[in-house]
């Protein structure tokens, strides 16, 4: 991270924003105080902005700098992380008090105002719960909502003890918590090293590692490995606390099968080959009273899909946003950085993020200098984003996952839909899409919303060609309560936050009949 607090230009530092009149909006409004989220607040902030923050969590950090509540007394959090102090020169340029944080804040909906401003619509509290939403009003908008989990279903993954592997890292995170005391860890993608290292140095007994794509493609792409030592430096950190801990490393298996009654009892897994269908005659059971199991990430983009943003496929099979060389989307005044265009980790958002800072307040404040200062930022952000796509290649899915799936095996969770169904709606329905398949079938719409099945939905819907990406289109980000709609009902509230100082947006409720 370039500057600090005190000095982020090298010149004199800025003072403060000064509040804007009651009524005003915010100039940026930032949904997402991971790093990303961070890194652009704190950038837009000391360049003269008035900046709300607004996160879901009560804590900074989003899902890669989860951290324990200091209830449970941890000493050391930073020991289960990599870049801590990144993330430490990032919160304490937030406590400086340049950006409203707005905790608590559960961003449902996106609104261009006729005036050109924007309008987010939250719920408050830990669980959005709170019987006043609020709105928050902005010039400009920064999304760095991060991303969710991919799960690629199998035989027996609804039982408990199946733990998804980012999920089982947030519990060792937040929670100093293990999934279980014998773990297997499987998949595909670098976060499964970085999840195996951190639960056997926690204490958990690791029997396998079990990664379906391997690391051979990573090879073909000398000149971006060469360009990335720091990956290449994680990596073997992970690899020796794995070899530090006897964790065997199966390259080119999947878990196709959980044994268990009422939990993890044991694991099958078998070879696969390069398309991922399992080979006959490989499968070997695998004692163990956990599975994490995760198939790499998927970019949380539905509030800027519904606004109109374009995307751009990912070589991975997701979908995330198409963005200029400053982070700008396909939409004015609306930019995004980190996970939201393409999964790349911790570095990559920070750097993202502080770009699109830096050009939003130059758009903003007229301070073309600023946007030309960016140029070594974009080097970087350029450097990195072609390791991520590298990486998004390389633990892609195969086409023949499916082929682990039984008809009885459920692919929606929340409406209980199983493979058999969604294949009789191909094949006897003549569905070929995800969007026909969740009519007939109902998958899909459940409390997720497809974020646990659309990727499964989607390639059972094709058929064995090659599945399109499933759509993030959602009216709503978050569930929302029907009072909340209903107190929508009738014309806009008027106004914004009373001042850029305070810590919620506005009451959403309608105006006062007269």
């Amino acid at each position: 991270m370039t500057g600090s607090a005190s000095d982020p230009q090298g010149g004199a530092p800025p003072a403060p924003p000064a509040a804007s009149a009651p009524g005003a909006p915010y100039d940026l409004l930032v949904v997402g105080a991971g790093a990303a989220g961070l890194a652009g607040a704190v950038t837009a902030a000391e360049r003269g902005l008035a900046v709300a923050l607004a996160d879901s969590s009560e804590q900074t950090g989003g899902q890669y700098y989860r951290h324990p509540a200091p209830g449970l007394g941890a000493n050391r959090p930073e020991a289960l992380h990599h870049g801590w102090s990144a993330f430490a020169d990032l919160r304490r340029r937030l406590a400086a008090g340049r950006v409203d944080h707005l905790a608590g804040h559960h961003v449902w909906s996106l609104v261009r105002e006729a005036d050109g401003t924007w309008s987010a619509h939250a719920l408050t509290g830990p669980d959005g719960a709170a019987d006043t939403p609020v709105r928050i009003r902005a010039r400009a908008l920064l999304l760095a909502t991060g991303a969710y989990e991919r799960h690629l279903p199998f035989p027996g993954w609804t039982l408990p003890g199946v733990v998804g592997a980012g999920g089982a890292q947030a519990m060792l995170k937040s929670g100093l918590v293990l999934p279980g005391r014998r773990v297997v860890v499987a998949g595909s993608g670098p976060l499964l090293l970085a999840v195996a290292s951190s639960l056997a140095a926690a204490g958990a007994r690791v029997p396998a590692l079990v990664e379906a794509a391997g690391y051979l493609r990573y090879g073909r792409a000398p000149r971006v490995l060469a360009g990335n030592p720091r990956k290449a430096v994680e990596a073997l950190l992970h690899t020796a606390a794995l070899v530090r801990h006897r964790v065997p490393v199966r390259l080119g298996s999947a878990v196709t099968e959980v044994h268990g009654t009422d939990r993890v009892e044991a694991v099958t897994v078998a070879r696969v080959d390069r398309a991922w269908r399992p080979v006959p005659g490989t499968g070997r059971r695998i004692a163990c009273d956990a599975l994490a199991v995760g198939h790499g990430l998927v970019p949380q983009i539905d509030l800027a899909v519904t606004v109109g943003c374009a995307t751009r496929a990912r070589p991975d099979g997701t979908l995330g946003l198409a963005l200029d060389d400053h982070q700008e989307s396909s939409v004015p005044g609306l930019w995004a950085a980190g996970e939201t265009g393409g999964v790349g980790g911790a570095e990559l958002a920070r750097t993202e993020g502080e770009l699109a800072g830096r050009a939003i307040a130059a758009r903003l404040l007229g301070d073309r200098a600023g946007a030309g200062a960016a140029a070594g930022l974009r080097r970087r952000r350029d450097r990195l984003r072609a390791f991520a796509d590298l990486m998004s290649a390389a633990h892609a899915p195969g086409p023949g996952w499916p082929e682990w799936l039984t008809d009885g095996t459920d692919v929606c969770r929340c409406e209980e839909v199983p493979a058999g169904t969604v294949r009789a709606a191909v094949s006897d329905l003549g569905a070929r899409d995800a969007r026909t398949v969740k009519l007939l079938t109902r998958a899909g719409m459940g409390w997720c919303q497809g974020r646990m099945c659309g990727t499964a939905v989607s390639c059972l819907a094709a058929a064995g060609a090659t599945p399109e990406p499933p759509a993030e289109r959602r009216p709503f980000a978050v569930p929302v309560p029907l009072a909340t709609l209903a107190a929508l009902d009738g014309p806009p509230p008027a106004g914004g936050p009373a001042e850029p100082s305070s810590r919620q947006g506005v009451p959403c409720r309608p105006d006062p009949a007269p």
